[in-house]
């Protein structure tokens, strides 16, 4: 079982910057692929990046260039730099675990509102 916290959101201006982290606590957290994922009012939920347990990481078209996935297996700890950010990367931010040989160990966190107003 492992359990995700997400935290580092906010209010930004445009052209701003944000770290989320996504915390983990259970066990054998390198063992995990881990993604972000957002979701905005009324859209479905989309990947944003995503880092393998051995650092591979990938991005979805949007985001290249200016976000950046990174991981610390010491703290069980996944973040996602933001950079330059814009109204239409508002979205509640979501942090997810899976195992990478067990898929059915596949776990969520709460999520954490980002919002980029001027």
């Amino acid at each position: 079982q492992v359990q995700l916290v997400e935290s580092g959101g906010g209010l930004v201006q445009p052209g701003g910057s944000l770290r989320l982290s996504c915390a983990a606590s259970g066990s054998a957290f390198g063992l995990y692929a881990v993604g972000w994922y957002r979701q905005a009012p009324g859209m479905q939920r989309e990947l944003v990046a995503i880092i393998d347990p051995d650092g591979t990481t990938n991005y979805e078209d949007f985001v290249k260039g200016r976000f950046t996935i990174s991981r610390d297996n010491a703290r069980d700890t996944v973040y996602l730099q933001m950079n330059g950010l814009q109204p239409e990367d508002t979205a509640v931010y979501y942090c997810n675990a899976k195992h990478f040989m067990i898929g059915s160990r596949n776990y969520w966190g709460q999520g954490t509102q980002v919002t980029v107003s001027s």
